[in-house]
This record gives structure tokens, sequence and C-alpha cells, in this order.
């Protein structure tokens, strides 16, 4: 039996076309990121005209350097690392034996120097009477001398007469008294002279010694003030740093043995001058600090420092030679935390230190 077989002539079914285009989903993969191109353009406008913001930000605080203002070795150690310290709380101590020695050396030279003055007072008092005795030997003479001095004229008068009054000899003897006289007058007032030197030399080592004793009464309360300064105390509330010291060893007088860090922080914040424009003091501040991520504390712009930060550099820049390249500068910002925001981190607000680096944002919208 032979199959049935086609019919080549006849006609077959027609196709139907299918219309061109994008499928569904590209359409809406398409419409989603349009969607968030322009929220994100409209996020990015709007946080420019609200926000400044910078990455060149740090944690900063008080840190005071520990150091002895004198020379010893450290016998006692009251200090640990990290440890919280009040101010007046005693650090260490150094050997006291030093200080104490001179302290005695001081003593004994100012009891030399009181000897000194009492010997000399005694001088004194002793050249001003001497003095008073050859003033008045002075005085004696020259009242002979002037006794003289008249009987030697009366005598040359009565010698030169017609009658002769006198005898030479009488003469020659009234001569001679009178230059005896004057001898006399000169010898003592040469003593005299003496002794107010002798009462000015007196007086000169009085003074010597005075000063002497000044000077070392000078010292020994310089060598008093360094025997308290071997107890080194906090200069403030904080925790310590940094420590390099132990007992036992031997400090030099401003050496840096350890640091004291306050608990008080704040952030420096070094913006462009490009952003500065609408920035003032009291603006409300974000900030991230690194060591808390997902943790936004608040604050508040502070202050402005005087100078950019190229002008307090070691080497500040001198555009006045040489090839001069614009560079954008930037300066240091003080933001202040609020309390507020500081204790809602509990415990933790003790690991904000300085030196962590931070983000911050700035609200500059009116």
């Amino acid at each position: 039996m032979n199959a049935p077989q086609d019919n080549p002539a006849a006609p077959k079914p027609a196709v139907t076309a299918k219309k061109s285009g994008p499928p569904v989903p590209l359409l809406i993969v398409g419409a989603i990121l349009l969607i968030g191109g322009i929220g994100l353009g409209g996020r990015m406008w709007w946080r420019a005209q609200h926000l400044v913001e910078t990455e060149n930000a740090f944690v900063s605080g008080r840190i005071h350097p520990v150091a002895t203002r004198v020379a010893g070795v450290v016998t006692e150690m009251h200090m640990q690392d990290n440890a919280v310290v009040k101010a007046g709380d005693v650090l260490l101590r150094l050997d006291p034996a030093d200080a104490s020695v001179q302290i005695e050396r001081l003593k004994a030279q100012i009891a030399q120097a009181d000897a000194a003055i009492a010997t000399s007072a005694a001088q004194i008092a002793q050249a001003r009477a001497q003095a008073a005795v050859t003033n008045s030997q002075v005085a004696q003479a020259e009242s002979v001398l002037a006794r003289t001095e008249l009987e030697a004229k009366r005598s040359q008068a009565l010698f030169g007469a017609e009658l002769r009054a006198t005898s030479r000899q009488e003469l020659d003897a009234a001569l001679a008294a009178r230059d005896v006289a004057r001898a006399d007058v000169a010898a003592r007032k040469a003593g005299a002279s003496a002794a107010r030197e002798a009462v000015a030399a007196a007086e000169s080592t009085r003074q010597s010694a005075n000063a002497q004793k000044s000077a070392t009464q000078a010292l020994l309360k310089d060598a008093q003030n360094q025997l308290g300064y071997v107890e080194l105390r906090a200069s403030s509330d904080g925790r310590v740093g940094k420590r390099t010291v132990e007992v036992g060893q031997r400090v030099n007088a401003g050496q840096q043995l350890a640091a004291i860090v306050e608990p008080e922080v704040w952030v420096t914040a070094n913006f462009k001058e490009t952003q500065l424009a609408k920035m003032k003091p009291g603006q409300k501040v974000h900030v991230k600090v690194d060591a808390f991520p997902g943790k936004e504390l608040e604050g508040h712009v502070d202050s402005f420092a005087p100078a950019s930060g190229a002008s307090f550099a070691l080497l500040p820049p001198d555009n006045a030679t040489g090839n001069f390249t614009k560079i954008v500068q930037r300066l240091p910002v003080k933001v202040v935390f609020e309390p507020e925001s500081l204790k809602s981190l509990g415990d933790a607000a003790s690991r904000i230190v300085p030196g962590l680096s931070v983000q911050v944002e700035v609200h500059i919208a009116e």
C-alpha cells in the first residue's frame, strides 16, 4: 500500500513577522539607572550647597612633657604606662643626696661670711677709734704750732729791734720749736690719713663680705629649691604616655621622661582655602572617627587658625624667588565636640585620643 504524498502545489501557512525593539528587562534596568543617576546627582548637588567636608583632619589635644628641673638618679617611680594621674600627683623622686650636700656646703660658706662681717665690723670700730685719736692729736699739734709760730714771730721782732730785747739763743730756740711743731703736725696728719684709709679698707672688707653672703644666700635658696625639685609632680590631669625612665636611671635637667595627655580633645581639620567662604564659628559639624566605624559624632566650628599650615612650617615657602606654582593652601580649623555627643560613647570616649584620623562635614547652609 502506497503512503500518501504531500502535494507540492498546496499553499503553505503564512508566518507572522515579529516587531523589533529593546526587551522589557533592559528598559527596567535603564529606568533604574536613570533614576539612580538623578538621585545621586541631586544628592551631590545638595551636599555641595549645604556641606563642606574634608578627610584631612585629626584629633588634637594638649600634651605636656614630663621633665625634671635638676639632674639626679631616680630612686622612686610612681607613674605607670597609660595610667590616669591628677595634677599634683607625685610621678617620681630623685636621690636628694647631691642637693643636701650642696645645701650644707653653702650654709658653711654663709657662716664664714658672717664671721668675716663680724671681724670687719670690729676692725672698723678700731680704725674709727684710732682715727678719732689721730684727729685729736692733729688738733693739739696744730694748737702747739700756732703758739710756736707766734713765739717765733715775736722773738724775731724783738731780736730785730734796736734794743735787742731778746738774745740770739732765744730766737733760735723759738724757731726750732716752731719747726718741731710743724713736723709734728705733718706727722699727725699722716697718721690721721692712715687711720681714715684703715676705716675705708675695713668698710670695704665688710661690704665685700656682705656681698659674698648675699650671693651665697641666693645660691642656698636655689639649692633648697633644687632639693624640692627632686620630687616630680604632674602638671595637669591626664594619662601618662611615652614613659622612658626607670628606677636607677640617671637623668639630666630638662630631659623628657614621659608625657601627660589631657582628657580634653578636639578636631583640627585642614580645609582648602576655596572651602572657607561660607564657613564661620558656631556652624554644626558631623565628625566620623575612623576608630569608631559607623558612629557619627556632633560638634561645632570653634575658631580658625591665624595663618595657613604652610606659614607655620619649619621652612615656609618663599614665592619671591624662582618660578611660581600656585598651590591651594589649607587653613587649620578647630572643631569642638559636643559634650552630649561624647557622652553617648560611654567609656569608649576615652579612646578618642590625639592623632586619630577623622572625617569632618560642616553644615554651611543658613
